[in-house]
C-alpha cells in the first residue's frame, strides 16, 4: 500500500492530483461534445493555435491567460471566416490556421534567450507546480463550464447530431456553435498552463473516445470521461513517481492506453460477445440521426 499511497502524502503531488480532476471534468463537458462532433482536429489546432498569444504576453510581461484566450479567438474566428469559403473544406481551413499560429508562435517564442524551456512548459506544462491559485482558476472554469452545458444542452444535442433538426426547432445552431467553441476554448485555456497542451488535448479526446462505445447517454458519457480522466491522472502521477518520468506526458500516455484498452475491448466484444442492439451501437457519432447507430438523445436537459 505504500507504493500505491506514498507519492500522495506529498503536498505537491496531492495539488497536482487535484489539478488533474479538475481539468479532467471541465475536459470531460467540452470533450464530450468534440468527439460527438468529430471536433478532434479542431481541439489539437486550438490547444496549439494559442501560442502566437502565450509567446507574446510571455515577452511583454502580460498576462498569460489572457493571450492564450486572445489567441484562441482568432484561430476560432479565423477557421469560422476561411470555412465560409465553398473551395475550401473545414479539414483545410483549420489545418493551415493551425500551422500559420503555430509557426508564428515559434517565431515569437525564438526571439526569446529561453526558447526551449518557454516551448517545452507549453506543451507538456509542469503539473507537479500547480499552485493554489491554479486550483482556485480551474475551480472557477470548472463551474463556469457546468452553466454553459447545462444551459446549452438542449441546442448542443440537435447541433451535434442534426443541424436541420436544430434550425426546425428554433434552437439558434449558430449561437449554439459559438457557446459550443467558448466551451472548448474555456477548457484548453483554463487547462493550459497547469498541465500543457499535449494533456489538455488528450484528457479532451481519449476519455470521451474510451467511454464512447460503451454509452448510449451523453451525461453517462460525460461522467465516464470524468472518471476516466481522474483515473489516468492518478495511474500518470503514480507511474510518474516511481519510473522517474515527466508526469503530464505520463497522464496523457495512460489516457491514451485507456482508449486503446477501450476499443480493443468493445472489439472483442462485437465479435465473440452477445450481440449488442443497433440502439446501443455508438461506433460512429458523427454520422446522421437517422442512422441507429447513436447515443440516446433528448431535446431537453441531461437525465
Amino acid at each position: 500500500m505504500e507504493w500505491l499511497t506514498g507519492p500522495f502524502e506529498v503536498t505537491f503531488v496531492q495539488r497536482a492530483l487535484w489539478g488533474g480532476i479538475l481539468v479532467s471534468l471541465i475536459c470531460a463537458l467540452a470533450g464530450t461534445w468534440v468527439v460527438l462532433r468529430g471536433m478532434a482536429f479542431f481541439g489539437d489546432a486550438m490547444s496549439h493555435g494559442m501560442l502566437p498569444g502565450i509567446a507574446l504576453a510571455a515577452l511583454l510581461g502580460g498576462n498569460l491567460l489572457i493571450g492564450a484566450a486572445l489567441s484562441a479567438a482568432v484561430m476560432a474566428l479565423g477557421v469560422s471566416a476561411v470555412g465560409r469559403s465553398p473551395r475550401l473544406s473545414q479539414d483545410t481551413s483549420i489545418g493551415l490556421l493551425f500551422v500559420g499560429m503555430l509557426s508564428l508562435g515559434v517565431i515569437i517564442v525564438s526571439r526569446s534567450q529561453s526558447f526551449a524551456v518557454d516551448l517545452t512548459g507549453f506543451l507538456f506544462g509542469d503539473v507537479l507546480a500547480v499552485r493554489p491559485a491554479d486550483l482556485a482558476t480551474l475551480g472557477g472554469a470548472l463551474a463556469i463550464a457546468l452553466v454553459i452545458s447545462v444551459l446549452g444542452y438542449r441546442p448542443f444535442v440537435a447541433l451535434a447530431f442534426d443541424e436541420r433538426k436544430a434550425h426546425t426547432l428554433g434552437l439558434r445552431p449558430r449561437l449554439a456553435h459559438a457557446a459550443l467553441l467558448a466551451l472548448l476554448t474555456l477548457a484548453v485555456v483554463a487547462s493550459f498552463h497547469v498541465v500543457g497542451t499535449l494533456l489538455v488535448f488528450g484528457l479532451l479526446i481519449a476519455p470521451p473516445a474510451a467511454v464512447l462505445p460503451w454509452a448510449r447517454r451523453i451525461p453517462v458519457i460525460m461522467a465516464g470521461a470524468a472518471g476516466l480522466g481522474a483515473s489516468a491522472t492518478f495511474l500518470g502521477l503514480l507511474l510518474s513517481w516511481h519510473l522517474h518520468t515527466a508526469a503530464g506526458a505520463s497522464i496523457a500516455a495512460t489516457a491514451v492506453v485507456q482508449f486503446l484498452l477501450s476499443t480493443a475491448a468493445s472489439g472483442l466484444h462485437r465479435r465473440w460477445g452477445r450481440p449488442t442492439p443497433p440502439a446501443a451501437t455508438t461506433d460512429r457519432p458523427h454520422t446522421d440521426l437517422s442512422h441507429s447507430d447513436r447515443p440516446h438523445m433528448e431535446y431537453g436537459h441531461p437525465s
